[in-house]
């Protein structure tokens, strides 16, 4: 499938690229339009500022951009219904778009252009890059996937939409006072975006609340006592090697009613506004806390809200085309991006029956043909569910709906299980006793991954591993009784973002050696492979992540005033920050390596050590308590180490705050050692894992989510694998896993725990991480305390290989050229083969 969808990709490419084979049209009109912007800002004539530039090179941008949107809106427009795609609607809570840009400007070859028009400015291209602030759409990798996958839909080609909602302030911006983090807003669109298509003509009401009533011929209809609008702005994603474009379409709830006029004249300043601040709230924050009955409430109406929005939209597009309502589903495609939009089928079934009239045999079929679902979690906890009263509260007519699609659900399983009462209550849509634990009082909930998996046809996870384990324990039950809708998709990287612009010098040297069509497949990598040895390649690789660790390093002076060596090796986690993935284990590496600096100056083999600068990036959500501990530990651990006379370059703890896309973008270039240290059988696959390897950095890590598949495309030996495996884990756990026999064990375990308990990093302070430390020796549960000691003996294999330059330097090339199956594009292709072709529905 990947190879026919690329061939229709390059075979649109060429026809694009002939139509501007001088690129003068092109570049004529990109001129113009930036001219004219500038105009408009009147600053002809003047000297516009790096803002200004910015500004006007993204409105320039995206006009030409917008005009390839309507060519692909109409060729979708007159697609047959034997297309080989459904339309695809893939609903995200977050899209991490990063900025736009640079992206653009790759995609129209348009580069050049500006970098000619701003030195005319006394500007470089660089520096008004840097102007631009970050989407705030998104916070992790689950975002971050999504925005990959806009890119692969364009540059294959799908009929798509990304749909998603309009975060005024996105999660938070992280900053750090005395080694706390702190949250401010993230106020990204206080200057406007200069890349959204406001789209005044699409907007839809969406309800909560309210009642449900009856007519005469028993039909049902919800009337709701708050009605929302939702606004719809369209953010466009070109592809790099034809003139198709994705679109990510986002919502921004309005008030349906103006304010309250009688309370205004009264003086009511507040109550007038009300509804206008109730509808703002729903677009101010990504993931509100949900450490309160109020937070809670505002995130199930975020995710109503998306859902509502988008389904009106796609039915809306489906009946404008001309197109009958009973190919609903063999036309398009509903994918949850995770379990945030699993109220998708029941607001579709709403859609069908009430406001379209379909009975419900009909509507089911349509809804189980369109939907499907990714899950991207083994975490229990980590599976959405709402309780009961709070669909009652808000959302009446889905609860209805939901509970008959359980009657018919657990009717059926009757049926096929007779006497299995204990199947029925775990499978059933509603959870009964509370059992998903919590502090929620044992109340009835909605279990919105089993609503996912009962309504969709196809269900994946995202690594082999995680699927296999998806199948034996969370779904276990499921997987019994739906033994076909069960699959694997590994996830990937767009090769666009991830190399070819966020390391521009190293994809100059690979197309330098095997040419350029790597940039849209990826799997010409693997011709690497056959010059690991070649020493004037390995040279060209390590001139390019010098330069990559020099920018860095300067980065870091710049906003830390910490000085680094770009001689050590870049030790480098960046995600976010959770006990399961595991940065509280890399700490607990840097004071045994502390320690060990001090105690043996010269290396305990009278080699000396190999110079390591650890740099850890991520933000904690605002209500992880143990999370912001081992942030505070990080600034503490790093505040001794990096002004410790007797350490000096030997090591450095670096902690960037604000992670982001664009940070990112810096680090991942500069990193020597990527951190993907979860315990074993909790990462779901991993993202980052595949962007540093992708640009030169060696693995450490745990046999765990998509590191199991990169092992074995570029080879184990070529990656550094410690602790429990999967099985291993599990058994321990059954046993009766108890951490203090693993720290009476080891000495140098002991001496690192003690440090932290004492208050060694923290002025003496023994109760500021007595919660960290209590934890560790008491339940473990991701066994720090079991993994620690092989973690440090293969960290010290990590120094022995970095020793040798030629031989890191060939590990290196390995793992590039075993990146090739990682990109996005294949993960595309393979839910377009399994899961959104109109095939798919037969198989």
């Amino acid at each position: 499938m990947l190879s026919t969808l690329l061939n229709a990709a390059r075979s649109t490419a060429r026809g694009a690229m002939n139509s501007e084979s001088a690129s003068t049209p092109l570049q004529a009109a990109f001129e113009a339009a930036l001219q004219r912007e500038l105009q408009q800002r009147a600053l002809v004539g003047a000297a516009p500022g790096r803002d200004e530039l910015m500004r006007a090179a993204a409105a320039a941008s995206r006009e030409l951009l917008a005009r390839r949107w309507a060519q692909t809106q109409a060729a979708d427009a007159r697609r047959g219904d034997d297309a080989g795609c459904r339309r695809v609607h893939y609903l995200s809570m977050e899209f991490l778009m990063g900025r736009a840009l640079s992206n653009a400007l790759a995609a129209l070859r348009l580069d050049g252009v500006l970098q000619a028009q701003l030195q005319a400015q006394g500007q470089d291209l660089s520096g008004v890059l840097e102007r631009e602030p970050d989407a705030a759409l998104g916070n992790g990798g689950l975002g971050r996937l999504a925005a990959c996958f806009l890119d692969s839909f364009a540059e294959l080609g799908l009929p798509s939409f990304g749909y998603g909602l309009r975060y005024q302030y996105g999660m938070f911006a992280q900053g750090i006072q005395d080694g706390r983090q702190v949250e401010s807003p993230d106020d990204w669109l206080r200057l406007g975006n200069p890349w959204e298509l406001p789209r005044p003509e699409l907007r839809y009401r969406v309800g909560f609340g309210g009642r449900v009533v009856v007519d005469a011929t028993g039909s049902r209809q919800w009337v709701p006592a708050e009605v929302l609008v939702a606004q719809a702005y369209d953010f466009i994603v070109p592809a790099h090697h034809s003139e198709r474009v994705s679109t990510l379409r986002q919502w921004h709830a309005q008030a349906a009613e103006t304010i309250d006029f009688q309370a205004f004249c009264r003086g009511d300043y507040s109550h007038a506004a009300s509804r206008q601040v109730a509808a703002d709230a729903l677009n101010w924050v990504l993931y509100p806390d949900d450490s309160t009955e109020a937070g809670r409430e505002l995130r199930l109406k975020q995710e109503a809200f998306l859902v509502s929005a988008s389904l009106q939209d796609l039915i809306e597009r489906h009946l404008r085309e001309g197109r009958p309502l009973q190919t609903l589903g063999t036309l398009n495609a509903i994918h949850l991006n995770d379990t945030h939009p699993a109220l998708a089928p029941a607001e579709l079934m709403r859609l069908l029956l009430d406001e379209h009239g379909l009975p419900w045999d009909e509507a089911w079929t349509l809804t189980r043909q369109a939907v499907s679902y990714t899950n991207h979690t083994l975490m229990p906890e980590a599976l959405e569910t709402w309780p009961v009263r709070m669909f009652e509260a808000l959302l009446p007519r889905h609860l209805e709906i939901i509970y008959e699609i359980n009657h018919r659900f657990l009717q059926e399983l009757r049926q096929r299980f007779p006497g299995d009462d204990g199947l029925t209550a775990r499978v059933s849509l509603i959870d009964e006793g509370g059992t998903n634990g919590g502090n929620y009082g044992g109340e009835r909930r909605v279990r919105m991954a089993a609503l996912s998996i009962v309504a969709s046809h196809r269900v994946n996870g995202v690594a082999a591993l995680h699927s296999d384990l998806m199948v034996q324990t969370i779904f276990a039950d499921y997987a019994r009784i739906f033994p076909d809708r069960f699959h694997n998709v590994t996830n990937g990287v767009t090769p666009r973002r991830w190399l070819q612009q966020a390391n521009p010098a190293l994809s100059a040297v690979i197309d330098g050696q095997i040419g350029t069509a790597w940039r849209q497949d990826l799997s010409q990598l693997q011709q690497l492979s056959a010059h690991a040895k070649d020493a004037g390649l390995i040279a060209s690789f390590r001139t390019v992540k010098r330069a990559n660790k020099q920018r860095l390093a300067d980065r870091i002076r710049r906003e830390l005033g910490l000085t680094v060596s770009v001689d050590s090796l870049f030790d480098v986690q960046i995600k976010r920050i959770h006990e399961y993935k595991r940065q509280l284990l890399n700490l607990l590496h840097v004071i045994a390596r502390y320690q060990a600096i001090v105690a043996n100056p010269d290396g305990v083999d009278g080699r000396g050590w190999v110079p390591r600068t650890v740099v850890i990036a991520g933000k904690a959500a605002s209500a992880y308590h143990m999370a912001k501990l081992i942030i505070q530990l990080a600034h503490d651990i790093g505040r001794v180490v990096n002004s410790d006379p007797r350490v000096g370059d030997r090591l450095k703890l670096v902690f960037l705050p604000n992670y982001g896309v664009s940070l990112a973008e810096t680090i991942i270039p500069a990193a020597d050692l990527s951190e993907q240290i979860s315990t074993a059988g909790t990462e779901a696959s991993g993202t980052g894992n595949m962007k540093f390897a992708l640009n030169g950095a060696l693995t450490i890590g745990t046999w765990d989510g998509a590191n199991i598949e990169m092992a074995e495309h570029m080879g184990v030996d070529q990656m550094f694998v410690f602790g429990l495996r999967t099985e291993a884990v599990a058994g321990l756990k059954s046993l009766g896993y108890d951490p203090r026999l693993y720290v009476e064990q080891n000495r140098q375990l002991q001496a690192v725990i003690r440090a932290i308990a004492d208050g060694d990093f923290c002025g003496g302070d023994t109760a500021r991480y007595k919660p960290l430390v209590d934890k560790l020796l008491g339940a473990d549960p991701y066994l720090l305390m079991a993994d620690f000691t092989d973690y440090v003996a293969t960290q010290l294999k990590v120094d022995a290989v970095y020793r040798d330059p030629q031989a890191w330097g060939e590990q290196t090339v390995r793992n590039v050229a075993g990146m090739g199956w990682f990109s996005s594009d294949r993960t595309i292709a393979e839910y377009v083969e399994r899961v959104w072709s109109p095939a798919s529905l037969k198989a």
